[in-house]
Order: C-alpha cells, then structure tokens, then sequence
C-alpha cells in the first residue's frame, strides 16, 4: 500500500506509462560537525513578535535530532521555552549572555551578537 500513498505525489503529473516509478529525492541531513568547529552567533530578535524579545541561536552544522538536543539543554538550563527549527534554536527572553557563556562551557564556538 505504501507504493501507491497519494498524499507523497501530489503535484507530479500523471504518467501514462505503465512502468513508470515516481521518486521522491529525500533531502540529504549535513553530518554535525565536533562542538569545538560550530561557529554560532547568539543575537537578539524583536521582529514579528508583538514586541517580544527572543534570543536566537545561528549557525548550527548538523542533524536536526542534534539541533533540538542542543535546544533542549538551552531551554532547560535557561528556565524558559523556545524552539529549535530551520537551522535556529530560539530561546523566549534576552538570555544573549546567559546562552553565549553556555555553549563556551559546552566547548561551541559561539559569539555574542547584537
């Protein structure tokens, strides 16, 4: 059954021919790189937020299981809520220096940003 699920073709175009396999190309995850190669950029966002702060976390090389691993640790360490997507962690509140010193402490490369 799993060869005829609908809902992955949507958009292809219907193939009158009979031996016609449709494929998906599955996007390639990066492998994470060692802590000490991250380069991360820890700055301050307000935008699209109703005037909220939230201190993003930039850079990130690496599987998203790692990224919101990496995320989890923040957000508990931190006390507050946030969220890990697109290559970004997102921390709610201005932590930009309580973040910085934690990921230094966890052997990333990171630097404060504005």
């Amino acid at each position: 059954m799993n060869d005829n699920d609908w809902k992955s073709r949507l958009g292809v175009v219907y193939s009158t021919n009979p031996d016609f396999q449709y494929t998906q190309d599955a996007p390639e995850e990066q492998e994470t790189l060692p802590p000490a190669k991250q380069r991360l950029i820890v700055r301050i966002d307000r935008r699209q937020r109703a005037g909220k702060q939230v201190t993003l976390v930039e850079g990130f090389t690496g599987t998203h299981d790692d990224l919101a691993a990496l995320a989890k640790v923040l957000k508990t360490k931190c006390g507050v809520g946030g969220t890990a997507k697109d290559g970004e962690i997102t921390i709610q509140g201005d932590l930009r220096d309580k973040v910085t010193s934690l990921l230094q402490s966890m052997g990333y490369n990171a630097k404060r940003g504005n």
